[in-house]
């Protein structure tokens, strides 16, 4: 499945920051912009990856559904 993501870049002296709008947490840095968004990829899938940990814990013991939304 492929998703896309917003991703938002900084040049910050010699180097960029970069992160991921609708992902908090998934944010990375590197001396390219290429650099950042190769590192972006990986904090997005770590980010995601540790949420469904997180939540495979606490399975049982919430209602868990899917939620569609229509962005305008």
């Amino acid at each position: 499945m492929v998703r896309q993501f917003t991703a938002l870049y900084k040049k910050i002296g010699k180097q960029y920051i970069g992160w991921i709008e609708e992902i908090p947490g998934a944010n990375s840095q590197g001396r390219t912009i290429k650099e950042v968004k190769e590192n972006l990829k990986e904090a997005i899938l770590l980010v995601l990856e540790a949420n469904k940990i997180v939540n495979e814990e606490i399975k049982g013991k919430v209602i868990r559904e899917p939620l569609s939304i229509c962005l305008e």
